[in-house]
């Protein structure tokens, strides 16, 4: 299983679910940004970062999926997180966490690093034991899909889309069930799409209202970030709102906020 992609696509979606992991309020979410960092003049590059968007107070996240047996892991974090923190000198603290399927696979030597353990300036997380996916929060039990056997996994699979019907709606429900379906897919390799969309009824939960209303405003917003692009390109109003089926007054209200956005930077 594509893992890192898979854990890229997760946080990047739903960055609450990593601070619901680390036992923080999923609302942190919404001060950070989240991206896989290249570290210039190395081949080092770091899982993902939760980069704060504004208080300097927000710690740094780094994040690191692990799952199968490294010697080196801990070696290349520390690498990983001194060079990034000699490239850019950001005045936020700095946390960092390794994710692993089990216990088993965190073999590698700590005795170098041991004072980061002590003071939990970074933490290791066991999948495996966060406990029953049933009782966990929506997201956690989504994570958690990644490391059942084939078997559990079907389980596992119609109770999240039972729940994430019940609990969750429009856009969120949409990009949920189409994560569970990624991770499906990837656990059952000799199965196609179809036939896992069948197996879990997908299928029918695509045509429900909740499901195409999600989808729309997922495409809606795409559309919407599309604007100020197309605008930079010097198409005219007219143009772009034939070209992404957008209402004119629509382009010309984004339009007019990046022209008044641009009079504030002006005006500095």
């Amino acid at each position: 299983m594509k893992t890192d992609s898979i854990f890229y696509r997760l946080f990047q979606e739903f960055p609450s679910i990593f601070f619901e992991l680390i036992g923080n309020q999923p609302q942190t979410a919404a001060a950070y940004t989240f991206s896989s960092i290249e570290i210039k003049q190395t081949a080092f590059r770091i899982d993902g970062v939760f980069l704060p968007t504004q208080d300097e107070q927000n710690p740094i996240y780094f994040v690191e999926v692990q799952f199968q047996n490294d010697a080196e892991i801990y070696f290349r974090l520390f690498s990983e997180v001194s060079l990034y923190l000699r490239q850019y000198q950001p005045q936020n603290p700095w946390r960092g966490f390794v994710i692993y399927p089990s216990r088993s696979l965190d073999t590698a030597d700590t005795k170098h690093f041991s004072e980061f353990f002590t003071s939990q300036r970074v933490s290791r997380i066991y999948l495996d034991e966060l406990g029953e996916s049933a009782s966990l929060p929506i997201g956690i039990a989504t994570i958690k899909l990644i490391i059942e056997d084939e078997d559990k996994a079907i389980t596992t699979a119609k109770e999240l889309i039972n729940r994430t019907q019940q609990e969750i709606s429009n856009e969120e429900q949409r990009q949920l069930l189409e994560l569970v379906e990624t991770i499906l897919v990837y656990k059952f390799p000799r199965m196609s799409r179809k036939e896992i969309e069948s197996m879990f009824s997908l299928s029918d939960l695509k045509q429900t209202k909740v499901y195409q209303e999600g989808r729309e405003e997922g495409s809606l917003e795409a559309k919407l970030e599309s604007v100020p692009r197309l605008l930079a390109l010097n198409l005219t109003v007219e143009q772009i709102a034939q070209a992404l089926n957008l209402t004119v007054e629509t382009v010309q209200q984004i339009s007019q906020g990046i022209q008044n956005q641009d009079d504030v930077n002006k005006r500095k």
